[in-house]
């Protein structure tokens, strides 16, 4: 480690837009993925008796049970191959990404619908069905990466199904389950949207087609027209089915991960072309970390209100690991195809928050719970769940996003 960082992986001074600066910032990421996070997983989490990935975890690495959820196995796919794809493709990866496409090819993973149930035994007991659309699209996610990596056609196949299976759902607003936060009735949620316009857009680019990466658009479209609200400068979680603004506390609700998320996926969706709407995506981004930040313990709050009323959801004012993650590899994103210091000013508050405050220094990876003041949390607040996937992938994106910056030849 350069003496960019200290000791903890905290930034020792400010980012400074050099070539050897990007090369270093990547380096960091190579070495914490390679080191620390993949090799945690391989060793703790991948489950060689049962197949699959075993996601109910502790910190310690303990595992509670075998149980499968289905959407830890489909982002495990995703992390394993993403990062053969797009790091290096290193022979335990590969084979860890072989190891989880053929648990999911089988055990009961998929519904007959084409889409993807949400629980099941070890040994493939359905415990939770169609319960949650976001388990589809971590499903495109992960087969489109696969497939990239392996050429491998029923990868392709698996992937078409369940796209076309989510288009027909999406087409009809309340006819899907969103566990583990239900969606209100008569309302829509801005993370269905954002996690459908990436999955699609990944989908359309890894088997050519067309039809999906019109899809995604629409996805875009529906996000920066319905839920981004200008006068209020937020991005909100819900709004009605007529796309009119909701009262408090559910129209008022807005998550700052969620917002940095959908505005670095909108990006990661159209880079390479001319992003018309780009402003408009990095208000969102910015506005995220405006009014999600706490001013008075730092990090970001998993919830607010935007008028400052009590948030909808409990444990709103906890720090948890994952809005962190997609700051990092956020901002650094928005940072390419902007060049606005506004990013590196929120990359480096992010970075020194998460690096001082979620590794576990004597186990390896990362505690996922922090109270407001950064406390850990021990409790488990949604889902028994610890999987590979948003720490990995921030990790993945990062070093590949420094190594463009450090290989261009003009700024942004």
């Amino acid at each position: 480690m350069t003496d960019m960082f200290d000791s903890r992986g905290c930034l020792t001074t400010p980012l400074t837009d050099t070539n050897d600066m990007w090369r270093d910032l990547g380096a960091f990421y190579r070495q914490l993925l390679t080191e620390d996070l993949l090799p945690w997983w391989l060793e703790h989490g991948l489950d060689r008796e049962s197949g699959g990935i075993c996601s109910c975890i502790q910190d310690d690495g303990t595992i509670v049970n075998r149980d499968k959820f289905v959407w830890s196995q489909l982002r495990a796919l995703w992390t394993f191959a993403g990062a053969c794809n797009r790091v290096e493709d290193q022979p335990d990866w590969h084979e860890a990404a072989d190891h989880m496409f053929r648990f999911i090819s089988g055990n009961n993973q998929q519904h007959a619908s084409g889409r993807w149930n949400f629980l099941t035994s070890c040994d493939g007991e359905v415990k939770k069905g169609l319960e949650s659309i976001q388990c589809d699209a971590f499903a495109i996610c992960g087969l489109a990466e696969y497939y990239r990596l392996t050429g491998e056609e029923s990868a392709r196949t698996m992937g078409l199904r369940t796209a076309n299976a989510v288009l027909e759902a999406l087409a009809v607003p309340g006819s899907y389950g969103t566990t583990p936060y239900p969606i209100p009735e008569g309302t829509k949620a801005q993370r269905v949207a954002m996690q459908h316009s990436l999955a699609l857009a990944e989908a359309g680019k890894a088997f050519d087609d067309e039809a999906l990466l019109a899809e995604s658009r629409k996805l875009t479209d529906d996000i920066l027209g319905n839920f981004r609200v200008p006068e209020r400068q937020a991005i909100l979680e819900y709004v009605a089915l007529d796309n009119s603004l909701l009262p408090a506390p559910i129209g008022t609700y807005m998550g700052p991960g969620h917002g940095i998320e959908t505005a670095w996926f909108q990006i990661e969706n159209l880079r390479g072309t001319d992003i018309e709407n780009l402003p408009e995506i990095l208000d969102i981004m910015r506005w995220s970390f405006e009014k999600g930040w706490d001013t008075e313990y730092d990090g970001l709050f998993l919830g607010i209100d935007i008028d400052g009323g009590e948030p909808l959801f409990e444990h709103s004012e906890k720090k948890i690991w994952w809005p962190h993650c997609e700051a990092l590899c956020g901002t650094l994103l928005a940072y390419e195809v902007s060049g606005e210091q506004w990013c590196l000013d929120w990359y480096t508050k992010s970075h020194n928050y998460a690096f001082d405050k979620f590794p576990d220094r004597e186990h390896g990876e990362w505690t996922q719970r922090l109270d407001r003041k950064g406390n850990r949390h021990a409790d488990y607040i949604i889902l028994p769940v610890k999987d590979p996937f948003h720490l990995p992938r921030a990790a993945i994106y990062a070093v590949e996003i420094c190594q463009r910056l450090a290989n261009r030849t003009t700024s942004p």
